[in-house]
């Protein structure tokens, strides 16, 4: 995998959970604040986000929003309402088939596993919003499409289609903010270092291979520079010292072993390139604030 996809997969645990609403006439609902990453996808009509903080937000027919830090917000259908005074939005689907309800959308959010969630995703503001605008980003506006006839019309294999559809939403979704991030601030962040040649191949080899003992002065050899060269570069667009990222990157594959396999401690501690299981669960426990086993206990209760 590419560090891109690593970096959702840290941050995702299991299936999106949605709901699909129509709505007609006065409106509004509060979402949040939840242990995950929300997001809104309007596929028919408008309405109005009431962010965190800030003036409300014009939505329009294909625009998507996500807050990835699970923060309170609210949908109205006008602009003049709080987050307080709206009513918190149910769990369950409330779409009646109602052909001509002004407003259609898909809400939901992403369970995410905060301490495992990849610097990147932490840099990330608390909404992003992505306008449906002609001849940008054709792969989401594709798959809002999809999304947009799959809630419309119950067809065969929608309970399959839908989750599917929205785990692409999010893919495509961050892509496409990365490219306008990336026009707005060309060469700087993450946005920088999923592209920077040398920075990328850094990124590259300590993911695909954790268990190696990786130094940055071989990091900086294999690029081709100086040691105090690739560390300065590596700090600027990661936003941490390269022997510091490779440590989070371990512990956070550590995890990712305990939460879905079932090897002894002292095999994931060998395969994400610790020595010892003692030497592993110290530095976990530094990380994440619990002991492995306790970890894995508690990943594994419904």
């Amino acid at each position: 995998m590419d560090v891109f996809t690593d970096a959702i997969a840290t941050m995702r645990v299991g299936r999106a959970k949605f709901t699909r609403s129509r709505f007609t006439g006065s409106w509004g609902h509060r979402f949040g604040p939840y242990p995950g990453a929300g997001f809104h996808v309007v596929v028919r009509g408008s309405c109005w986000l009431i962010p965190p903080t800030g003036a409300p937000i014009r939505l329009d027919a294909g625009d998507v929003v996500f807050l990835p830090h699970g923060a309170m917000h609210g949908l109205s259908d006008r602009p003049d309402r709080t987050v307080a005074e709206l009513p918190p939005a149910r769990d369950e689907d409330d779409a009646p088939d109602d052909p001509d309800a002004h407003t259609h959308l898909v809400c939901g959010a992403y369970r995410l596993d905060r301490g495992q969630a990849h610097p990147f995703l932490r840099t990330l503001p608390e909404v992003l919003h992505l306008r449906a605008r002609p001849g940008r980003h054709p792969a989401l506006r594709a798959a809002v499409d999809l999304l947009g006839a799959d809630v419309a019309e119950s067809r065969p294999g929608a309970g399959a289609a839908l989750p599917a559809l929205i785990d692409l939403l999010l893919v495509y979704l961050l892509r496409a903010w990365l490219e306008e991030e990336s026009e707005r601030s060309p060469g700087a962040g993450w946005c920088a270092a999923f592209t920077d040649p040398v920075i990328a191949a850094a990124l590259r080899h300590v993911h695909r291979e954790p268990a190696h003992p990786w130094s940055v002065t071989e990091l900086a050899g294999r690029a081709g520079m100086s040691r105090t060269a690739f560390a300065r570069r590596f700090t600027a667009l990661v936003g941490q010292p390269p022997m510091a990222y490779l440590t989070w990157w371990r512990l956070s594959s550590g995890a990712r072993l305990l939460r879905d396999g079932d090897e002894t401690l002292a095999a994931v501690a060998r395969q994400v390139g610790y020595t010892s299981e003692f030497a592993f669960a110290t530095a976990f426990k530094r990380e994440f604030g619990v002991a492995p086993g306790r970890f894995r206990r508690a990943a594994s209760e419904p």
